[in-house]
Protein backbone atom coordinates (compact mmCIF):
# COMPACT_ATOMS: atom_id res chain seq x y z
CA UNK A 1 0.00 0.00 0.00
CA UNK A 2 2.96 2.40 -0.67
CA UNK A 3 1.77 3.53 -3.92
CA UNK A 4 -1.40 5.13 -3.82
CA UNK A 5 -0.30 7.80 -6.79
CA UNK A 6 -3.43 7.30 -8.97
CA UNK A 7 -3.69 6.64 -12.59
CA UNK A 8 -5.09 9.48 -14.86
CA UNK A 9 -7.00 8.23 -17.19
CA UNK A 10 -10.98 9.70 -17.93
CA UNK A 11 -12.31 6.34 -16.82
CA UNK A 12 -11.03 7.13 -13.33
CA UNK A 13 -11.88 10.40 -13.73
CA UNK A 14 -15.94 9.54 -14.48
CA UNK A 15 -15.65 6.99 -11.43
CA UNK A 16 -14.67 9.44 -8.68
CA UNK A 17 -11.53 10.63 -6.52
CA UNK A 18 -9.93 8.07 -4.60
CA UNK A 19 -9.79 8.90 -0.97
CA UNK A 20 -7.90 7.40 1.74
CA UNK A 21 -9.82 6.77 4.63
CA UNK A 22 -9.06 6.94 8.02
CA UNK A 23 -10.47 7.36 11.97
CA UNK A 24 -10.02 9.80 15.04
CA UNK A 25 -11.88 7.55 17.92
CA UNK A 26 -14.46 6.73 16.16
CA UNK A 27 -15.46 9.52 13.15
CA UNK A 28 -14.42 8.90 9.87
CA UNK A 29 -11.87 11.01 7.60
CA UNK A 30 -11.19 11.38 3.94
CA UNK A 31 -7.74 12.22 2.58
CA UNK A 32 -7.94 12.59 -1.47
CA UNK A 33 -4.93 10.69 -2.62
CA UNK A 34 -3.58 12.85 -4.80
CA UNK A 35 -2.32 14.52 -2.01
CA UNK A 36 -0.25 11.26 -0.74
CA UNK A 37 3.10 10.57 -2.27
CA UNK A 38 3.79 7.35 0.64
CA UNK A 39 2.10 5.51 3.09
CA UNK A 40 4.13 3.83 5.62
CA UNK A 41 3.77 2.12 8.84
CA UNK A 42 4.24 4.60 11.86
CA UNK A 43 7.74 4.55 12.10
CA UNK A 44 9.99 6.13 15.09
CA UNK A 45 10.17 10.30 14.36
CA UNK A 46 13.06 12.66 16.77
CA UNK A 47 10.96 15.26 18.94
CA UNK A 48 11.46 18.62 18.19
CA UNK A 49 11.30 20.90 21.39
CA UNK A 50 9.17 24.10 21.93
CA UNK A 51 6.45 23.00 19.21
CA UNK A 52 2.51 22.16 19.59
CA UNK A 53 1.96 18.72 21.33
CA UNK A 54 0.32 18.03 18.08
CA UNK A 55 3.71 17.99 16.10
CA UNK A 56 4.36 14.14 16.40
CA UNK A 57 8.72 14.85 15.65
CA UNK A 58 10.58 14.40 12.44
CA UNK A 59 11.42 11.78 10.26
CA UNK A 60 14.85 11.26 8.44
CA UNK A 61 13.17 9.86 5.01
CA UNK A 62 15.47 9.70 2.07
CA UNK A 63 17.75 11.98 2.57
CA UNK A 64 15.16 14.87 3.69
CA UNK A 65 13.86 15.72 7.17
CA UNK A 66 9.61 15.81 7.41
CA UNK A 67 7.87 17.42 10.09
CA UNK A 68 5.04 15.00 11.10
CA UNK A 69 1.78 16.11 12.82
CA UNK A 70 -0.77 13.37 14.47
CA UNK A 71 -3.98 14.43 13.09
CA UNK A 72 -5.95 13.11 15.80
CA UNK A 73 -3.71 15.47 18.78
CA UNK A 74 -4.36 18.49 16.09
CA UNK A 75 -8.38 17.99 15.64
CA UNK A 76 -9.74 16.51 18.83
CA UNK A 77 -6.56 16.34 21.50
CA UNK A 78 -6.55 12.79 20.83
CA UNK A 79 -3.28 10.91 20.19
CA UNK A 80 -3.27 8.32 17.63
CA UNK A 81 -2.88 4.91 19.08
CA UNK A 82 0.39 2.41 18.59
CA UNK A 83 -1.58 -0.11 16.57
CA UNK A 84 -0.92 -1.44 13.30
CA UNK A 85 -3.69 -0.23 11.55
CA UNK A 86 -2.37 3.52 12.18
CA UNK A 87 -0.09 4.65 9.14
CA UNK A 88 1.97 7.62 8.42
CA UNK A 89 1.06 9.38 5.62
CA UNK A 90 3.44 11.46 3.21
CA UNK A 91 1.46 13.92 1.78
CA UNK A 92 2.91 17.20 -0.77
CA UNK A 93 2.50 20.41 1.31
CA UNK A 94 2.17 22.52 -1.71
CA UNK A 95 2.12 25.90 0.31
CA UNK A 96 4.90 27.86 -0.97
CA UNK A 97 5.46 28.29 -4.76
CA UNK A 98 9.49 28.69 -4.39
CA UNK A 99 9.94 25.10 -2.33
CA UNK A 100 7.05 22.96 -4.14
CA UNK A 101 8.70 19.17 -3.16
CA UNK A 102 7.84 19.96 0.76
CA UNK A 103 6.53 17.05 2.22
CA UNK A 104 4.10 16.77 5.60
CA UNK A 105 3.91 13.23 7.28
CA UNK A 106 0.62 12.91 9.14
CA UNK A 107 -0.12 10.17 11.77
CA UNK A 108 -3.51 8.35 10.97
CA UNK A 109 -5.38 5.97 12.63
CA UNK A 110 -7.13 3.21 11.01
CA UNK A 111 -5.88 4.21 7.43
CA UNK A 112 -6.34 1.48 5.89
CA UNK A 113 -9.62 1.82 3.37
CA UNK A 114 -10.13 3.93 0.51
CA UNK A 115 -13.35 5.45 -1.21
CA UNK A 116 -13.90 6.67 -4.60
CA UNK A 117 -16.35 8.72 -4.80
CA UNK A 118 -17.74 12.17 -7.15
CA UNK A 119 -16.19 15.16 -5.26
CA UNK A 120 -19.56 16.88 -5.37
CA UNK A 121 -20.87 13.82 -2.67
CA UNK A 122 -18.85 16.24 -0.04
CA UNK A 123 -20.83 18.93 1.16
CA UNK A 124 -20.63 21.56 3.37
CA UNK A 125 -21.48 20.94 6.89
CA UNK A 126 -22.96 24.63 7.72
CA UNK A 127 -20.16 25.15 10.08
CA UNK A 128 -17.03 28.37 9.88
CA UNK A 129 -15.01 26.45 12.54
CA UNK A 130 -11.70 28.91 11.72
CA UNK A 131 -9.90 27.00 14.39
CA UNK A 132 -9.98 24.00 12.31
CA UNK A 133 -10.01 25.56 8.62
CA UNK A 134 -8.43 22.23 7.18
CA UNK A 135 -11.94 20.56 7.97
CA UNK A 136 -13.60 20.06 4.62
CA UNK A 137 -17.06 19.21 3.22
CA UNK A 138 -18.75 15.98 5.00
CA UNK A 139 -20.31 13.02 3.13
CA UNK A 140 -22.85 10.72 4.14
CA UNK A 141 -23.05 6.65 3.71
CA UNK A 142 -24.09 3.59 4.78
CA UNK A 143 -21.97 3.74 7.97
CA UNK A 144 -22.59 7.66 8.81
CA UNK A 145 -20.49 10.54 8.04
CA UNK A 146 -16.74 11.11 6.67
CA UNK A 147 -15.08 14.59 6.57
CA UNK A 148 -12.84 15.62 4.32
CA UNK A 149 -9.42 17.08 5.28
CA UNK A 150 -7.93 20.04 3.23
CA UNK A 151 -4.11 19.41 3.32
CA UNK A 152 -2.49 22.63 2.41
CA UNK A 153 -4.82 24.11 5.56
CA UNK A 154 -3.67 22.06 8.32
CA UNK A 155 -0.87 24.22 9.60
CA UNK A 156 -1.17 27.89 11.07
CA UNK A 157 1.31 30.44 9.77
CA UNK A 158 3.30 30.63 12.43
CA UNK A 159 3.71 26.48 12.73
CA UNK A 160 4.40 26.95 9.16
CA UNK A 161 6.86 29.30 10.29
CA UNK A 162 8.59 26.88 12.69
CA UNK A 163 8.63 23.37 10.55
CA UNK A 164 9.45 25.26 7.27
CA UNK A 165 12.06 27.63 8.38
CA UNK A 166 13.13 29.48 4.72
CA UNK A 167 16.46 28.66 3.66
CA UNK A 168 18.91 31.18 4.46
CA UNK A 169 19.80 33.54 2.18
CA UNK A 170 23.99 34.28 1.92
CA UNK A 171 25.29 37.22 3.32
CA UNK A 172 26.23 39.96 0.88
CA UNK A 173 29.98 39.86 -0.01
CA UNK A 174 30.20 36.45 1.20
CA UNK A 175 31.65 33.98 -1.12
CA UNK A 176 30.19 30.45 -2.07
CA UNK A 177 31.59 27.60 -2.25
Amino acid sequence: MNDLQPRYSQRTSSHGILHLLFRIAEQRFALDVHEVAEVLPRLPLKPIAQTPEWVAGVLAHRGALVPVIDIGALSFGLPAPVRTSTRLVLVHYRVDPQRPDLLLGLILEQATDTLRCQPDEFQPYGLDNQQAPYLGPVREDAHGLVQRIRVQDLLSEPVRALLYPLPEEPAEGVAQP
